[in-house]
């Protein structure tokens, strides 16, 4: 009996053991399994540097691998390789990576795969995390796209290049709960399939150019949905009502679109609905809110530049949680509602251009910390509130043109923060309190066209760059000391007293407007320590003695005023040096002869009341300067005139009848068929030009024509771009021409090159511009051959670094110029080294806009019709759209940054690639970026600057035009490399260069708009 139980109890024993042992089978070789697997992938993916330690001999078990994430159980579950250690991977996606049976999470996002969407993670049947953001991926989405697994969660592809349709299929995939999209070159539709994704929480479908449409009412059925970002879609027609349906969402962004018709309004009602961003649309109508608002947990609203009407709701005043209101650029009227100035939580206001009345809210910095409001351009009465710097962090106040009276209040004289301070074109009387003078953060501040009084600070802040004070009763003396101030408009006050002794406190002017006040005393011999300065006007003061022969020796100098005053002695001989643009010297008590290079018809009415003065040539509206003469001398004088009068006879008459043709062709026909047109303050003559127009002056030439170099003597050297040439005029170059006349003659700024005037005959159009010595950025860089009076310096020597980035903020800043502040803005479009000049001192100053044109609206995309620039640096976008905007200009730039690292040329000598693409190329092969630098350069203490120079062109050189920075962000990173070697600074790693253009992907995904961006009315932006 025993045994026979002892059989049984045996058999289970043995079965017992063969079931562990399977066990531990089970557990450990899988995990072999997974570690092969990792490394066949390493195999496929040619051995990346972000999988270095993907190693075998390496001490470390594979879950411990950079990347690798394991389960419990030593299956690999997840794999994220996002830009390991600045490492990037640039090869496609294995196939092999779907053999992770297991492989729930892979995010491979901020790689550089350069590949068609990787149809072979299909096989991919466990994945519910998939992040392929921000690499290159390009072409069409697989209109099979739901085969990826069904049990997919998140799935987020922006900022790639995908392009076409948005494919229907998206619409089966069961289990997505975020859908990111953005950031692409979708141009087709996206689809109302979407709305059958019932569990979709975030869609962002952002920053892509969609054939125009409408938003699809299906959208309302996603009731889930928390997060829907559809800012520049463009997307057109009303929002639907339908979407008062959408209860779970929090977030809605519609901004820079074209969507029109009234803000419905059951989107007040929405309950969880914390950010609103319809800003930049066409929406019209009233803001109706039915019955009491349901968003009370709003945070930000703004809905700026838009057109609509009626007034501000009161309800507005019950969001408790309301941080930021900006409702400019609109239509709206009546009052601002008390109750928004009790808001506890409320920092910016901005209401400005509209047409609101009545009062400030009373109570409005006194019950939250509010840090900004800005309510110009309204019809706004009453007096500034007293509260407003109550909590301490207040620092921006913008409200001009509107009818405030009464006094500042002297509590914002305890603003500490105070930066802002603009309060132009109202009624304010009474002084300015003491304290915003001691701001420490002070930059700003305006306040003309009032009747404020007292007197300015001996020292103005240290910060202070602007103050505009014009038209009001200041009085006392003029400030000695003001460390960064650049512009001063001081006109018609109440000072007296003399100018400081000494300007050396005073070093950064560039504007100095006084006139019409009570200055006494004469102009300091040490003006010519501003070298910035520009403007110059003490017009209608007291001052006496001699103008200064230092004036002459300031570089910038074009517009002086110094009329009306009690100044005498001759005018210095040094002033005919400057090229004034307005120049009046009348009603004082000047005398002797007018210095020669002044005696021109453009001032002919700079010199009159000065009974003292004269000039040998009687259009400058002065009298005739005499000499003694005596019988003799005038009988000589008769005599060679006569003389004189019978050669030129022989001579005239030998010409017409003999050379007649010749002298035809070589001054380009009859001088009476020639028309000037003058833009600059110049003696310039058709005849001294059209003389100078010989194949001996020849310096240069393009596609439209030859420069040549003329010297007018005694009036300097010009150079004259002839422009076409032939009776059968191309309808191309005469938009070229009447473009670059129309800009040039428009413009002044000191990094663009200056037009002096234009000739105009039958069949030739001449350009004539200030001389740049020493010619173009190309031919130091590229070692062509150059003109520089005869000799060719550029052959022999080097452009050192500091030279080189002199010179790209140069550019930066004339671009920056014609983007941010020309208005309409001004696209070049033919941006390259060729087309940037250099004077004697290696200014920078951009040149021929020949291509350029003026926007219509400022923000609208040109629309052109051929594609135009220069091989190398065309941006992209110029071969497939025929809309573009001013980031052609930046991805040029861009080019221009990588020549000015390199040392190569834009079309990288005649290779397979251009000279972006090669650079690119570095990055993508982890190359040393030290070894792409210019070996002329390389031996340097400047090479973290000039590797951060070449990361900033790649930027610029973005594919995607909306990866690009502005020309203003391009320009701050070029002026905080702007510096000596050895100072205290760190140098700008490769992620902060990127930080303000690579688009958040996480929180709010939304560019804060800021009064300054697209629509900045008060803020000085580059600082020209």
């Amino acid at each position: 009996m025993a045994g026979e139980i002892r059989g049984p109890s045996s058999l289970f024993l043995l079965y017992l053991f063969l079931c562990l042992a399977s066990v531990v089978a089970s557990q450990t070789l899988p995990n072999n399994d997974q570690k092969q697997i990792l490394l066949r992938i390493k195999r496929e993916w040619g051995g990346e540097p972000a999988l270095d330690s993907w190693n075998v001999d390496t001490s470390t078990t594979y879950c411990q691998w950079q990347g690798v994430g394991c389960a419990a159980d030593g299956s690999v579950v997840n794999i994220t390789l996002s830009d390991q250690n600045g490492t990037r991977i640039t090869r496609p996606i294995p196939a092999s990576l779907c053999d992770l049976k297991n492989l729930t999470h892979l995010d491979l996002s901020y790689q550089r795969i350069h590949t068609r969407f990787p149809t072979s993670l299909y096989d991919c049947s466990s994945l519910r995390y998939l992040d392929l953001q921000q690499n290159g991926f390009v072409g069409a989405i697989p209109a099979d796209i739901d085969r990826l697994s069904p049990r997919l969660t998140l799935l987020d592809l922006s900022g790639n290049n995908f392009t076409g349709d948005i494919p229907p299929s998206f619409g089966r995939l069961p289990a997505i709960q975020t859908l990111w999209l953005h950031a692409n070159l979708f141009d087709g539709s996206f689809p109302a399939e979407i709305a059958n994704l019932s569990r979709l929480q975030q869609l962002g479908l952002a920053y892509n150019s969609f054939a125009p449409m409408r938003i699809p009412s299906e959208f309302a059925k996603l009731t889930k949905l928390t997060f829907l970002w559809m800012a520049k879609a463009n997307l057109q027609g009303e929002i639907p009502a339908s979407f008062a349906q959408l209860t779970g969402l929090t977030q809605l962004d519609l901004t820079q679109n074209s969507l029109t018709g009234a803000i419905p309004a059951g989107i007040w009602g929405l309950p969880n609905l914390q950010y609103l961003y319809l800003y930049k649309n066409n929406l019209s109508g009233s803001i109706v809110i039915d019955g009491t608002i349901g968003a009370l947990g709003l945070v930000e609203i703004d809905l700026s530049m838009n057109q609509l009407t009626g007034s501000i709701p009161d309800d507005f005043g019950k969001l408790k949680n309301l941080s930021l209101l900006y409702l400019y650029y609109n239509r709206l009227s009546g009052e601002i509602p008390a109750s928004i100035g009790k808001l506890p939580s409320l920092s910016t206001l901005r209401l400005f251009s509209n047409g609101l009345t009545g009062v400030l809210p009373p109570e409005l910095g006194k019950n939250s910390l509010l840090i900004d409001i800005e309510v110009d351009d309204n019809k706004i009465s009453g007096e500034l509130p007293d509260g407003l710097c109550d909590r301490g962090a207040f620092n921006s106040i913008v409200v001009f043109n509107n009818n405030l009276t009464g006094t500042i209040p002297p509590s914002l004289g305890k603003c500490s923060k105070l930066n802002n301070f603009q309060i132009h074109n109202n009624r304010f009387s009474g002084e300015l309190p003491d304290g915003i003078w001691s701001a420490m953060n002070l930059t700003t501040v305006m306040v003309s066209n009032n009747t404020l009084s007292g007197t300015l600070p001996e020292k103005l802040p240290w910060n202070l760059t602007r103050l505009e004070i014009e038209n009001n009763r200041f009085n006392g003396s003029f400030p000695s000391s003001a460390d960064r101030l650049q512009v001063l408009l001081g006109s018609n006050n109440m000072f007296s007293g003399e100018l400081p002794s000494s300007l050396a406190g005073l070093l950064s002017l560039q504007t100095l407007v006084l006139g019409g006040n009570m200055i006494t005393g004469k102009i300091p011999d040490d003006i010519s320590l501003l070298k910035s300065l520009n403007d110059l006007d003490l017009r209608h003061n007291r001052l006496t003695g001699e103008i200064p022969a230092s004036i002459g020796s300031l570089p910038v100098l074009t517009t002086l005023d110094l009329s009306a005053n009690h100044l005498s002695g001759p005018i210095p001989s040094e002033m005919g040096n400057l090229k004034f643009n307005y120049l009046n010297l009348s009603s004082n008590q000047l005398t002797g002869e007018i210095p020669a290079a002044l005696q021109i018809r453009a001032y002919d009415q700079s010199f009159v009341s000065n009974p003292g003065l004269c000039a040998s040539k009687a259009y400058v509206n002065v009298s005739t300067c005499r000499s003694g003469s005596g019988g003799l001398a005038r009988g000589l004088r008769i005599l060679f005139f006569v003389l004189g009068a019978v050669v030129f006879l022989m001579a005239l008459a030998f010409a017409t009848f003999v050379y007649g043709d010749l002298k035809k062709k070589r001054n380009g026909g009859d001088l009476a068929a020639w028309k000037l047109t003058s833009f600059q303050s110049l003696d310039i003559s058709e005849s001294s030009i059209l003389r100078g127009i010989r194949d001996d002056n020849v310096v240069g030439g393009g596609g439209a024509g030859k420069v040549f170099k003329i010297d007018l003597g005694d009036r300097g050297v010009v150079a004259v771009k002839k422009i076409w040439n032939g009776r059968n005029l191309d309808s191309r170059l005469e938009k070229q021409f009447q473009s670059e006349v129309q800009i040039l003659g428009s413009i002044r700024h000191k990094n663009i090159v200056k037009l002096l005037c234009c000739i105009s005959g039958a069949d030739t159009k001449l350009l004539v511009y200030e001389y740049m010595e020493n010619g173009s950025l190309d031919r130091w860089l590229h070692r062509k051959r150059a003109w520089f009076g005869g000799e060719d310096r550029s052959r022999d020597e080097q452009l050192d670094w500091p030279t080189r980035l002199e010179i790209a903020v140069g550019a930066a800043r004339g671009l920056c110029y014609m983007h941010h502040d020309c208005s309409p803005p001004i696209i070049h479009r033919d941006v390259k080294s060729s087309n940037i000049l250099l004077d004697s001192e290696f200014n920078a100053r951009v040149a021929d806009f020949g291509l350029a044109r003026m926007l219509v609206k400022p923000g609208e995309p040109d629309t052109v019709s051929v594609i135009a620039g220069s091989f190398g640096y065309i941006a992209p976008e110029c071969g497939y759209s025929r809309r573009l905007n001013e980031k052609v200009d930046v991805y040029s730039f861009g080019v221009v940054l990588l020549e000015l690292t390199t040392g190569r040329e834009a079309n990288n000598d005649g290779e397979q690639c251009n000279l972006a693409e090669w650079a690119w190329q570095q990055l993508r092969e982890e190359a040393e970026l030290s070894d792409a630098i210019d070996t002329a350069i390389r031996d340097s203490p400047y090479m973290d600057d000039m590797t951060t120079v070449f990361k900033l062109g790649l930027l610029c050189t973005e594919t995607l035009p909306s990866r690009r920075p502005s020309m203003k962000e391009v320009l701050h990173i070029l002026l905080r490399c702007h510096r000596p070697p050895g100072v205290g600074y760190s140098p700008i790693a490769e992620q902060d260069v990127a930080a303000p253009l690579i688009r958040a992907n996480t929180g709010s995904r939304r560019q804060k708009p800021s009064h300054g961006g697209d629509h900045d009315d008060h803020i000085m932006a580059c600082n020209v």
